[in-house]
């Protein structure tokens, strides 16, 4: 993961280089300019009346962080948080000066180039969670398929649209 995340560091003024990380067996990607810092899983600490898909928040160096179940936010069922989940801070659009967010995912995997020659648009495949305009486009790199969140989309979207397929027992807990 340090060395995914120094590789990042690098290279974040670079076009079309995304951070890949999975959710169960898919692969989705956002562009690396977007993203803060990828931290190893920590305690969360959970936030009463919160929406589903919100584990709660955490303390990152004097700043709190809300941090989010990415599987629950895009409807996905869940899932116990497996060796290598870990939050990867994202920042919603700077021109809104919105804080950052923390995302959980099931592991990071690379940080990749992506041509434009690569990316197909989602118009056509428009079902499910794709109706929310979550994924919009989809990346043909290294003979796989890796879908390309809308970030902003995931990250301010409107809250009713989300699905809580939590148990009652682990909703809002932070625990997942």
């Amino acid at each position: 993961m340090e060395e995914i995340a120094h590789t990042m560091r690098q290279d974040l003024q670079g076009a079309g280089k995304y951070l890949a990380f999975w959710l169960g067996k898919e692969e989705f990607a956002v562009p690396v300019g977007r993203i803060r810092e990828i931290i190893p899983w920590q305690e969360i600490t959970p936030v009463p009346q919160a929406a589903g898909y919100v584990l709660g928040v955490i303390n990152l160096r004097g700043k709190v962080v809300p941090v989010m179940d990415l599987r629950l936010r895009l409807g996905m069922p869940f899932q116990e948080r497996g060796v290598r989940a870990c939050i990867v801070v994202m920042q919603p659009d700077t021109k809104r000066a919105r804080s950052p967010i923390g995302v959980v995912v099931d592991g990071v995997s690379e940080v990749l180039q992506i041509q434009p020659s690569e990316v197909e648009e989602t118009a056509s495949l428009a079902n499910g969670w794709m109706q929310m305009g979550y994924v919009n486009q989809i990346a043909k790199s290294k003979g796989k398929v890796k879908l390309l969140l809308e970030i902003d989309g995931v990250l301010a979207g409107p809250m009713e649209d989300a699905v809580d397929l939590q148990t009652p027992e682990l909703a809002g807990c932070g625990k997942g």
